[in-house]
């Protein structure tokens, strides 16, 4: 393809063709010998007529010369619910409305999914909260959806609305979804609006009322609702908490923020300390935070490995993962010392840990060996040293009654030691063991528990976005406005063998490190990010929580609770 691309835009710039180069992110090879030829564009003016058309995804590897020196057209869905609607049915033809032989069900169900397609694609603006990934779904699929539903009416008296869901929510829509927790949110989203309900004209897509399929109409008559809709919609009308609205204001400002971070000058006029003794004292204030790594041959003899005690194991594991990151964030710290002094020459490594450092920001060689987290610089720092003072205790006091779950760097090792003691104290395959999630809201401090339980452990330190706790009820429950973030009460994992999974009563919630959710599959099979799946007593359907994005976190950007609290 390269080859050929070459020989087209030869041919096109001698004798004024216009030549197109499509899916560009496809060629990432390609991508320097591009930007070549468009700069010897300037050199060797082309024919008058020639034209170099040229489509892509976003990438980062794309040239920015290339786009600096071009005229650029962008497609994106239109911002906001009344506005995806609006072009929709804009470019529909009147008759196409009419065109089954039950126009009433088709233009309600049509409707229905012209909604839904605005609605997946405006989550995308709440962030993970939203989807775990950014799908790029796009008029194609909804166009599929509609002549789908055009053939069903036409061959079925009654509709197949089973049917319809499956076909939107598995393959057209669902086809592109390739999260788990997803997959789930994207059945749940379907079932609102291709429903026979919809045929009602009183049926309303949300809570509000606001949203409804209107009455019978033509072109005209369906433009007309659509404008009268609101110009922002609240998060309600995606199933969402209102405190979703202050997530998105805070993820815009923070882009915003790191941006201008990026692009300020390295070198500020001024009597103050330089930007090179700024950032000497801030590493060597860091050096002297940073904690000593830990003696592993003297602590495995301590802990030495038992079949009937696997939390040795997960302890020796832990400290070797964390010894890791310690050695290298001191031995970079020297490194760039010298090389602030002038004794060593600046790597591109040390440059970009120097500029990280300036600018609050975790070193990248730091946190590609570290713990997953989104913290700025020194919180991260606090957070290490809370993380490694947890292990020392373990250490000096032996395996804890109570686990501060968002200490250990690999809690899915943690939770497999749990079971694996269950398994060999009881006799039984590990395989059919699951977890039956306690919840002790009675217990307001991990000092309250003086014993380890007989089975299982108990876990303290997660924190529910999109809900929260309700200590009066004791179950799930709505956030207070304003409430980004709630803690989890103390949870008691206890393992069962052949236990059912409840069908009611209970909203299964997914667990993960870290606010982005989004994870890779890591060599052990696990993802970077989530960490299991909890069940967690509810008295509503679990379709509100799971189109709230309701999920609990290890860690969250700041430190949003006493800090006593984490340790035993």
């Amino acid at each position: 393809q390269e080859k050929r691309s070459d020989e087209m835009i030869k041919k096109g710039r001698e004798n004024g063709m216009w030549v197109l180069l499509q899916n560009c992110h496809f060629a990432k090879s390609y991508m320097p010998r591009l930007e070549q030829i468009v700069e010897s564009l300037t050199d060797a003016p082309p024919h008058r007529d020639f034209r170099l058309w040229l489509t892509s995804m976003p990438a980062d590897y794309f040239p920015v010369s290339v786009l600096q020196t071009s005229i650029k057209m962008t497609i994106e869905p239109p911002s906001g619910i009344k506005a995806n609607l609006t072009r929709t049915f804009a470019n529909m033809e009147p008759l196409e409305l009419q065109k089954t032989k039950s126009p009433k069900k088709y233009q309600k169900l049509l409707y229905g999914f012209a909604f839904f397609h605005a609605i997946v694609q405006d989550r995308r603006k709440f962030g993970p909260i939203g989807w775990n990934i950014m799908y790029e779904f796009n008029n194609e699929d909804l166009k599929v959806c509609i002549r789908q539903l055009e053939h069903f009416i036409d061959q079925y008296t009654d509709v197949p609305f089973k049917d319809l869901k499956f076909l939107a929510g598995e393959v057209n829509y669902g086809g592109r979804v390739t999260d788990d927790k997803d997959s789930r949110l994207i059945k749940v989203i379907v079932e609102d609006y291709i429903t026979p309900k919809i045929l009602d004209d009183s049926y309303a897509f949300s809570v509000s009322g606001l949203y409804k399929a209107p009455p019978f109409s033509d072109k005209d008559g369906l433009l007309k609702y659509t404008s009268e809709l609101p110009l922002t919609p609240n998060p309600e009308v995606f199933g969402l908490h209102e405190n979703a609205e202050i997530l998105t204001a805070q993820a815009t400002t923070r882009e915003l923020l790191e941006t201008i971070l990026n692009i300020q000058p390295r070198e500020v006029a001024g009597t103050g300390k330089t930007r090179e003794e700024i950032i000497f004292d801030l590493v060597a204030f860091i050096e002297k935070s940073t904690p000593k790594p830990f003696p592993i041959d003297e602590i495995s003899k301590q802990y030495q490995i038992q079949y009937t005690e696997s939390m040795n194991t997960v302890l020796i594991q832990e400290l070797i993962r964390y010894n890791k990151l310690l050695y290298v964030m001191l031995d970079t710290m020297r490194q760039i010392k010298k090389a602030l002094k002038g004794e060593e020459v600046m790597s591109e490594e040390l440059e970009k840990m120097e500029r990280s450092l300036f600018n609050n920001v975790v070193p990248e060689i730091w946190s590609d060996r570290g713990f997953l987290s989104l913290k700025p610089l020194m919180s991260w720092i606090k957070d290490l040293n809370d993380r490694v003072e947890f292990l020392q205790k373990w250490i000096d006091k032996g395996t804890p009654s109570v686990f501060w779950i968002s200490g250990f760097f690999f809690p899915q090792a943690f939770l497999t030691g749990t079971l694996q003691n269950f398994a060999r104290r009881h006799q039984i395959a590990i395989d059919k063991l699951s977890f039956q999630f306690n919840i002790h809201d009675e217990i307001t401090s991990p000092d309250m528990i003086k014993e380890k339980p007989t089975d299982g452990c108990f876990v303290y330190g997660m924190s529910f976005e999109g809900a929260r706790w309700n200590l009066d009820e004791h179950t799930l429950d709505d956030s207070l406005p304003k409430e980004l973030y709630t803690p989890i009460p103390m949870i008691h994992f206890q393992p069962q063998s052949d236990r059912k999974t409840p069908t009611t009563g209970i909203y299964i919630c997914p667990v993960y490190k870290v606010l982005t959710r989004r994870g890779t599959l890591s060599t052990t099979g696990h993802s970077t990010n989530f960490v299991i799946m909890m069940e967690i007593p509810s008295n509503i359907s679990e379709r509100k929580w799971i189109k709230a994005g309701v999920a609990g976190f290890l860690a969250l950007r700041y430190q949003p609770y006493s800090i006593s609290l984490f340790l035993f």
